[in-house]
């Protein structure tokens, strides 16, 4: 496998490039989040993923490992391959993505070009925690434990039918003014007495 590039940049465009690793020149996918942060002709280090296939081999780019780990993650959810996984990063930065599925919002997921609201559901219940096992999240993406509560409970109000900006507002009222933990169901009973 190839793990990273060290090179320059001879050819970019938002979803290519071309390294010229030591008079080799490698061409290489990338998704809008490397582009962004990508200059001109300079020296760069891309981690990468070579994706094998029968009628092809094709060159994967991260700008950070944290990217690639994302990448990697989405690979693990059935139905999304390499050039799926790609466009929901350029879509979302790492940590928005991780914001999303963490907090179960599904709407947020389905904008996302290519992912129906069946794929947007499997990304949030396979995802949810190994994101929160990610390094580059700790600090400041991870929710705590009481807000992924209320964020089950808000799914499931939602579901019912109730509006998410009213459920969302009684809710966050609700874990404000609580004395102790609360349990989703406690939270769910607690919400629709209010209604």
């Amino acid at each position: 496998m190839i793990a990273y590039l060290s090179g320059r940049i001879l050819f970019k465009n938002p979803t290519q490039l071309i390294i010229d690793v030591q008079g080799v020149g490698y061409e290489v996918n990338i998704s809008l989040y490397t582009y962004g942060k990508l200059g001109d002709g300079e020296a760069i280090q891309l981690h990468t993923y070579l994706s094998v296939r029968e009628d092809a081999q094709v060159l994967y780019g991260f700008i950070d490992k944290l990217e690639k780990e994302v990448f990697m993650l989405l690979l693990s959810v059935q139905g999304i391959g390499p050039n799926t996984a790609r466009t929901i990063l350029s879509y979302a930065t790492p940590d928005e993505l991780q914001r999303a599925i963490a907090s179960g919002n599904e709407a947020d997921i389905r904008r996302i070009k290519g992912v129906g609201p069946k794929t947007a559901q499997r990304l949030i219940l396979e995802l949810r925690d190994k994101f929160s096992k990610l390094a580059g999240f700790e600090d400041s993406a991870v929710l705590s434990v009481g807000n992924n509560i209320k964020e089950e409970a808000l799914m499931a109000l939602v579901t019912l039918g109730f509006p998410r900006p009213q459920m969302e507002k009684i809710l966050t009222q609700m874990v404000q003014q609580a004395a102790g933990p609360l349990t989703v169901e406690e939270l769910i009973k607690k919400a629709l007495r209010s209604v």
